[in-house]
């Protein structure tokens, strides 16, 4: 039985865990320092709640920032729960979840503070790839914090909460509430989820529950009721809203998508084949809901995009997730704000998905043009079966364009320009702009069915299942 107060700091963790099965650590530390009056101040658990429980039986440990206590600031033994919870984490190999409603540093305490946040972050960066760190933000999250959050592999944000390293008020000509879940999710990028108080624990209750333990021991698998053979008719009309396809063609169409809001171009999402948890990036060109087209998006990548498809396959990587993309792409985004970062964005998801050594499947809906498409997870960086549906078009460039170039002397000269280009343009895509070509020379495996993509991709991942691939030694890439 914990020993704090019902606060809203424990209310949450209540609701996130399996019934009765949370049991607090160190409830009766609080703060030690007497500067400034802080003995005549009482600190009940310093502001934390810590403790471990389970998720649909499985361990994980849980730290809850109580706001009514100094709001909820990190104070020197504040930070030495979370960094004792953490220890613990590690040596059970199981996540840790953060409740976040935190003021920032508690000034009072100032030194001893900074020092508890430098050891937090030590914390985190050791368990980095080794448990899964998840965090929810409610209230405020704010300076320091705000750097824990970020260093988390999973955040989610209460519709009305805070998250900042500075102030919106604190920075100069500043008329956007940059704290807001909304700036967070859609133009930062740092939050894969917002919402109410219940959907956001809701959430990641089935995180968790699809999630390895730890980058060893995977407890994410789960019987599959779902037919293997399952033929999914009409998903070739789910070629420009990817997120429909993978839904589709999941065990019970099990579905969960991270950072929708953010460059919502590529898709970021988990899914279910054969009881498997697979992490899916995807290129998306439109969004459908309830049959209705809702937005079109770019057909080229994008350097928010490249960035949030990176991070994604890091982790799915670093915990033995394998790998689904689906490419539907003609090249890249072209604007100056894109053409700032891209290059170096496209590198960073190239050395992802070419460093990555779990199995890895690609299918090929629509369109891989140019060196986009070869950083979209292609044979040519490392990509272990490939697939294309029938009418997908791969090559250097669309055939139109590529014939403009190459006959561009024969078509200024000719009386019947549109004649000529078509013809041309049909003999380009047949030879240089086809799955048929590529399968011809061994960038892509099969050609495919859209109907059979489940059992097809199911089949893949069954084979890639004991996969072992050596790599040179190195400390890490730098990329």
């Amino acid at each position: 039985m914990t020993k704090s107060a019902q606060t809203s700091a424990m209310r949450r963790i209540n609701e996130l865990l399996d019934d009765n099965s949370f049991v607090e650590v160190g409830a009766y530390m609080t703060a030690r320092s007497t500067d400034f009056n802080m003995q005549a101040q009482e600190t009940p658990a310093d502001g934390v709640v810590t403790g471990y429980g389970t998720v649909e039986g499985a361990l994980v440990y849980v730290y809850s920032q109580d706001a009514a206590v100094m709001g909820g600031s990190v104070g020197e033994m504040h930070a030495k729960k979370i960094e004792n919870l953490y220890g613990m984490a590690m040596k059970m190999g199981a996540p840790v979840v953060g409740l976040i409603d935190c003021a920032g540093l508690r000034l009072q305490e100032g030194l001893d503070a900074l020092n508890g946040f430098g050891r937090l972050y030590g914390c985190q960066t050791l368990a980095s790839g080794v448990i899964p760190q998840i965090q929810a933000v409610f209230g405020n999250c704010g300076g320091g914090m705000a750097v824990a959050s970020a260093m988390a592999d999973f955040t989610f944000m209460e519709d009305k909460a805070k998250l900042f390293v500075n102030a919106p008020n604190a920075i100069a000509e500043n008329d956007t509430d940059t704290s807001s879940a909304k700036f967070q999710s859609e133009e930062a990028g740092n939050v894969c989820m917002t919402g109410t108080e219940e959907d956001i624990l809701a959430q990641i209750h089935t995180l968790i529950s699809v999630l390895p333990a730890n980058n060893e021991d995977d407890m994410s698998y789960d019987e599959c009721a779902d037919d293997l053979n399952r033929m999914c008719e009409g998903l070739e009309n789910c070629v420009g809203d990817t997120a429909l396809a993978l839904a589709m063609i999941s065990d019970d169409s099990f579905y969960m998508e991270l950072k929708k809001e953010y460059a919502p171009s590529m898709v970021t999402a988990f899914i279910r084949l054969n009881g498997t948890t697979v992490g899916c990036v995807a290129n998306r060109t439109e969004s459908y809901e309830e049959g209705e087209k809702t937005a079109e998006y770019e057909t080229g990548l994008t350097a928010r995009g490249c960035e949030k498809a990176a991070d994604f396959v890091n982790f799915c990587d670093a915990f033995n997730i394998p790998v689904l993309t689906m490419v539907n792409v003609n090249g890249y985004n072209s604007c100056k704000c894109t053409e700032k970062k891209i290059a170096k964005a496209a590198a960073r998801l190239a050395h992802a998905f070419a460093n990555a050594d779990v199995p890895k499947v690609t299918v090929i809906a629509g369109q891989a043009f140019g060196t986009a498409g070869l950083v979209m997870n292609s044979k040519s960086i490392g990509s272990d079966i490939v697939y294309a549906w029938k009418n997908a078009s791969i090559g250097m460039m669309e055939a139109v364009p590529a014939v403009k170039i190459m006959y561009a002397e024969e078509i200024s000269g000719s009386d019947n320009a549109a004649a000529l280009i078509s013809e041309k343009a049909a003999q380009y895509s047949e030879l240089q702009a086809s799955a048929m070509a590529a399968a011809r020379r061994g960038y892509v495996d099969d050609i495919i069915d859209a109907a059979d993509t489940r059992k097809r991709v199911i089949a893949a991942m069954e084979m890639l299942f004991t996969k072992r691939e050596d790599r040179p030694a190195k400390k890490h890439g730098t990329v």
